[in-house]
């Protein structure tokens, strides 16, 4: 959708993703190689009680569900920015992830273009907000 199809407070819910102790493996050892993410014997021990997600594998898991609901389309030029991210509970294997995604700012720029950015609210399948971020792109407009 181009910059003005979009509404300041419009609100969108993506679909659910379920997260499998051997993604969150898989990922760590990629991209966030530490103990709570890939050793299991030690992260039982420690605080959270089991492996979790690193929050980069969260983040990423809630940018893809957000892009696959299609809203962007071929208008979306480039990601600008990403603020005021939180991490705000530990994601488990087997949770099932979704978003709640606002729009919370618009605004016109130069060369047919525009800044869109919308709030990304994760929750688990209990309803719990595990991510929030605020993440800005250039759209067409």
């Amino acid at each position: 959708m181009k910059l003005d199809r979009f509404t300041i407070g419009q609100v969108f819910q993506t679909k659910s993703l379920k997260l499998t102790k051997d993604d969150i493996i898989r990922f760590a050892g990629d991209f966030d190689p530490q103990y709570m993410h890939l050793d299991e014997e030690k992260a039982n021990q420690g605080r959270f009680n089991g492996i979790i997600a690193s929050g980069i594998h969260t983040l990423a898991i809630s940018f893809k569900l957000w892009v696959e609901e299609g809203y962007y389309g071929d208008d979306v030029i480039a990601g600008t920015r990403m603020n005021n991210i939180k991490f705000i509970k530990p994601v488990y294997p087997e949770d099932a992830l979704h978003l709640i995604v606002k729009v919370i700012d618009k605004k016109a720029t130069k060369r047919e273009t525009g800044i869109l950015t919308v709030l990304l609210s994760t929750f688990n399948d209990k309803e719990e907000k595990v991510f929030e971020g605020e993440l800005s792109v250039l759209v067409k407009q």
